[in-house]
């Protein structure tokens, strides 16, 4: 769960992340949400965005978007709270329930609407612990083909890739190891965090949870967790062979995402030189993107004025930044 708050100013004072495991029960959301109100203080005016109602905790989109929104009308009985409905705007709690479809996972459209307003015409790449958005801004417009997960996952707006969470058996069924293309079990022993903390690039925000077999969060925890990927113990082979299996991975996931930038950017709307905007606590791949290299890069925690000390955290939690913008500006 992302918290911002901005000033009276405009500008972004505080920003803050705390683990959500949604799917856990609504017990997770009382305690993030206790967290992130210690953290950010209490404000009279909230501005609330979701994707949480996706969890397997609820047996319908619509009546996780219902229950998100009691569960926070709860939390916050004091003071003034609207839920952003995408083109609709922003409604009440008491209206949210007509505008179930607008509200759902929403939070992709809140950062591309900030961006369209800062930047006229580029490409928005947000890369998070398990999903990277990707959405055209052209003419100050938010160009997206798709509105639900659905639609953006079928016109490739939308990829179940990230960089903390995503299985190591959704980025390729073999990989090379030792001469040879192993099979990858289609089990969930590894995950991406367990990648790029072997490589040395995995940010804090992304290790706010459990390795998926509890254990350590160590880069020797991390090999041992990619062996069993592919049927091995750690032991079997050198560190630097399971170092290269990572490397190897991380370019897989990476070409995956190059695709999908590719074939957005095959509709024509975007000039050769428009800039890539990069949001997410998995940004730090954008670098690794090669068919964006020729490109400019804006990073989103630039587009506001942010204290210095929250700017790394702006750019973690675009979503969160975005939606109190729009409602200040509402």
């Amino acid at each position: 769960m992302k918290a911002a708050r901005l000033g009276g100013s405009g500008t972004v004072e505080c920003v803050r992340q705390a683990p959500c495991p949604l799917w856990q029960g609504m017990r997770h959301l009382h305690a993030a949400v206790a967290e992130l109100r210690a953290a950010v203080g209490e404000i009279p005016h909230n501005a609330v965005t979701m994707t949480g109602e996706m969890a397997d905790l609820f047996p319908s989109r619509g009546d996780g978007v219902v229950q998100l929104v009691n569960a926070m009308g709860e939390l916050f009985p004091g003071a003034r709270l609207r839920f952003y409905a995408g083109s609709a705007g922003f409604v009440e709690a008491a209206s949210a329930a007509s505008h179930v479809a607008d509200i759902a996972s929403a939070n992709w459209r809140a950062s591309a609407e900030l961006v369209a307003a800062h930047v006229p015409e580029a490409l928005f790449l947000d890369i998070g612990s398990t999903t990277v958005d990707l959405v055209p801004v052209h003419g100050g417009d938010v160009r997206a083909a798709g509105r639900d997960d659905a639609g953006r996952l079928r016109a490739g707006e939308l990829l179940y890739t990230g960089a903390g969470r995503t299985p190591i058996m959704a980025l390729a069924a073999d990989v090379p190891f030792e001469g040879e293309w192993t099979p990858v079990l289609a089990e969930h022993f590894a995950t991406t965090a367990d990648i790029y903390r072997l490589l040395g690039s995995l940010p804090e925000a992304l290790d706010q949870h459990p390795a998926v077999d509890g254990g350590e969060k160590t880069t020797f925890a991390s090999a041992r967790r990619l062996a069993r990927a592919i049927g091995r113990d750690v032991e079997s082979a050198p560190i630097a062979a399971w170092h290269r299996l990572a490397a190897w991975l991380a370019r897989a996931q990476a070409r995956r995402i190059e695709d999908a930038c590719d074939r957005l950017l095959s509709r024509g709307d975007l000039g050769d030189g428009a800039p890539i905007v990069v949001a997410g606590a998995g940004r730090f791949l954008a670098p690794r993107l090669a068919g964006l290299c020729d490109r400019p890069v804006i990073q989103f925690g630039r587009l506001l004025p942010v204290i210095e000390s929250e700017w790394e955290r702006a750019g973690d939690c675009a979503p969160a930044l975005a939606v109190a913008w729009l409602a200040q500006h509402h």
